[in-house]
């Protein structure tokens, strides 16, 4: 019968490695984060092989004492925590103090360390579970860990690594995180003896710009919101930056990196209005909080973690995110990459009036053309035609370049997008997309406050109807009242719809009230007020959008581009696709070779 006995320390540390060490990637978190707690402020990686061969990280440090060396390699033994009330307020990156004798487990590891103060360093080598007494070595100040061939002594878990490329490109991520959360710190990471990467301190925004690239900075809002003792700052990519997978995603918890499903649900409800399908945004985001109100304890990679008020912190996370995205009219560049499509200025909600300088100055056409002014002629039936420019817009977009960002209509192209000219350039408009996200955020506007306006129809109009649209109509009469409906049964087969919201009136009522039905048969009235009002009240938006082939005025384009100034979120339709793009003058010149 077998008997109960306790397992080699070699063998805990080599089952302890399972979990902490699953590839190199992971023994070099561990080692970085045991820098950055030691207060280095210059850290090289130097790889080989993609980690597989070789990891050495050399720090400048405060050090290791001689006679602290070997019991740095001893498993639980740590300098960051001593009783239970430092575990319940963790402000190091590392505490469990298994990290090390892990990777010496299951690696040839060389430890070099010179405390400040020391008259030189001292060095320890472990060869799986052979370890050395400390001898003197040459080192400036700091401290150089080497781990060399992991796993050589487990055959089997070698063979799960991938290649080198892979593992290398997982390293790679690895510092990138530490990186982004440790902005005063400089580093190098080296790869096969070329430099891969060299980060010299910055602030926040240069090193997510230096880490993440030009097009991730240029397409970021900015968050930095407090609330209740918390604080989230960082940046957060427009929708039209969306991306395919979840590959710009950092999130840190006191600067420590984390993946929390909480988080990241918040983070999907905020974006989920404005975002396009099965796309994912991309952010760098900093949570600050109380070190007590957050266990850091719960695995031993340190990725999970657990909130004491994990509902509060969802709708904080939430509602910062939302309120970045919120802000309107931020352009989708299509110019040189230096331009910045920040965030404008935000603008009085005024109604719109036609600018005075649309009365041409005097002598404009005779200074331009050498002739006077022709009425414009009427535009052709053709829906592809271009509208005729106003006179003298120009001037206008000049001289009022911040209180009209999108600038004011020149006309149609193809019945779909509106092109207008502001102080930069060229905008276009998709507009149905954009009408469609105004008339959305005003019903959402409206249900909340419970002011949806009716609008009663001359002539009810009558539609064939299923026995279930009958019944969905005599069981939501409450529920429809609400979403600004009045629709009544005029026999077993027939509806009639009395009155509609008021922005819906031009829609094609007898279809959109047949979606309506179909939505809360399929959810129900409940869910429809609910969990689902967003679709629903997408769905009513959509029907009631200007559309395609549509020929606008100048004076209703302008109207649009107005209401789209004064509209959150009005740069992404309702399926978050981007509603308008801006091009520089710049570039327009550098298409037609201006200047060369």
């Amino acid at each position: 019968m077998p008997t109960i006995k306790p397992l080699p320390e070699l063998l805990i540390n080599q089952i302890a490695a399972g979990e902490v060490v699953e590839r190199p990637a992971s023994a070099l978190k561990e080692i970085l984060e045991n820098s950055i707690d030691a207060g280095a402020r210059k850290i090289t990686v130097q790889l080989q092989q993609g980690g597989m061969k070789q990891i050495r990280v050399t720090d400048d440090g405060g050090g290791i004492a001689k006679d602290e060396l070997l019991l740095a390699l001893t498993r639980h033994s740590t300098s960051k925590i001593s009783s239970l009330e430092d575990l319940q307020r963790i402000t190091s990156l590392g505490f469990r103090g298994e990290a090390l004798a892990s990777i010496a487990a299951v690696s040839r590891l060389t430890l070099a360390s010179r405390q400040t103060g020391q008259n030189h360093a001292w060095q320890i080598q472990v060869d799986g579970k052979l370890i050395s007494q400390p001898v003197p070595a040459s080192l400036s100040g700091g401290t150089m860990l080497d781990v060399n061939d992991l796993y050589f002594n487990i055959p089997a878990r070698r063979k799960f690594l991938k290649s080198e490329i892979t593992e290398f490109a997982h390293c790679d991520e690895t510092l990138k995180r530490m990186a982004l959360s440790q902005c005063g710190i400089e580093f190098t990471l080296q790869h096969n003896g070329k430099v891969r990467r060299l980060l010299r301190p910055a602030d926040s925004a240069q090193r997510i710009a230096a880490v993440l690239g030009e097009e991730f900075d240029q397409s970021a809002a900015a968050v930095d919101e407090q609330s209740a003792g918390m604080r989230l700052h960082g940046m957060v990519a427009l929708p039209a930056y969306a991306r395919s997978s979840r590959d710009a995603q950092y999130f840190f918890v006191n600067n420590r990196y984390v993946s929390d499903k909480l988080i990241s649900h918040a983070l999907r409800e905020a974006y989920r209005d404005v975002l396009h399908l099965d796309k994912h945004p991309a952010f760098v985001l900093f949570l600050d909080i109380d070190p007590e109100s957050v266990d850091v304890n719960v695995h031993p990679s340190k990725t999970e973690v657990r909130f004491r008020e994990p509902r509060a912190l969802h709708q904080f996370i939430f509602h910062a995110i939302n309120k970045a995205l919120a802000a309107p009219n931020r352009a989708v560049k299509t110019g040189e990459p230096g331009q910045d499509p920040r965030p404008f200025p935000a603008y009085p909600k005024t109604g719109y009036t036609q600018p005075g300088a649309v009365a041409q100055p005097a002598g404009f056409y005779g200074t331009l053309f050498g002739t006077q002014p022709r009425a414009a002629p009427a535009a052709p039936s053709n829906a592809a035609a271009t509208q005729t420019a106003i006179p003298g817009q120009t001037a206008a977009v000049a001289e009022q370049p911040d209180q009209h960002p999108l600038g004011f209509a020149l006309g149609q192209l193809h019945g779909i997008y509106i092109l207008a000219q502001n102080a930069r350039g060229l905008v276009v408009v998709d507009m149905h997309a954009a009408h469609e996200r105004i008339m959305y955020e005003q019903l959402k506007l409206a249900l909340d406050r419970h002011e949806i306006a009716m609008q009663p129809l001359l002539i009810p109009v009558t539609f064939h109807a299923s026995d279930l649209e009958v019944a969905a109509v005599e069981e939501n009469q409450n529920t429809l009242a609400q979403l600004g409906f009045d629709i009544a049964a005029l026999s077993p087969t027939t509806l009639a719809v009395r009155a509609v919201p008021a922005t819906l009136k031009d829609a094609d009522i007898a279809q959109l009230a047949r979606d309506l039905l179909q939505e809360i048969r399929e959810y129900g009235a409940s869910r429809i007020l609910t969990a689902k009002r967003n679709e629903i009240l997408a769905t009513m938006a959509c029907h009631g959008a200007v559309r395609a082939n549509r020929k606008l005025t100048l004076e209703e384009m302008n109207a649009l581009l107005r209401d789209m100034e004064q509209t959150e979120r009005a740069d992404q339709c309702n399926h978050g696709r981007p509603t308008w793009f801006e091009t520089s003058l710049a570039e327009l010149d550098k298409l037609f070779m201006r200047g060369k």
